[in-house]
């Protein structure tokens, strides 16, 4: 029992030394990572070139890896149903761009690791508090309720 107890503890002492951000991305098991921000800021995302930044108020590229925040949805700007989505989308945009940019922040891990799509699923948070939070209280986003929702 002794020795079980030892191994899960090196275990777990191994799993909270990783240090890399795509190699947390690409291991599901693990819990959280950090990211540290002191020199990095996110712009918004434009051509082919996709390392850090914004796509869209749900949506982000982080060190080549490309994230959907997973308790959140966000208006389309890419294909707004109606002139009010498609408003509230560039500023759920800008937002989510502020938001990351000002330090440091946590992704957290859900059941799933990717949607159909192939981005990562991912809760972002800071000082304990979900970054999606944020943007649902200034109506910018709804919860994540298992389908899209109607911003028009």
């Amino acid at each position: 029992m002794v020795l079980v107890a030892g191994l899960a503890g090196a275990v777990g002492g191994l799993m909270l030394e990783r240090t890399g951000v795509g190699d947390w991305l690409m291991a599901p098991a693990a819990p959280r990572v950090t990211v540290e921000q002191a020199a990095r800021h996110f712009a918004l995302c434009s051509g082919a070139s996709r390392n850090t930044c914004v796509v869209d108020g749900d949506t982000f590229w982080l060190d080549g890896t490309k994230i959907r925040i997973a308790d959140i949805n966000t208006p389309e700007t890419g294909a707004p149903q109606c002139a009010a989505e498609a408003a509230l989308g560039r500023r759920a945009t800008e937002r989510l761009r502020e938001l990351l940019s000002e330090g440091t922040f946590s992704l957290v891990g859900i059941d799933r690791d990717e949607d159909q799509y192939g981005r990562k699923l991912r809760i972002v948070e800071r000082n304990g508090r979900s970054v999606g939070a944020v943007l649902v209280a200034e109506g910018l986003a709804h919860e994540w309720r298992g389908r899209r929702e109607s911003w028009c």
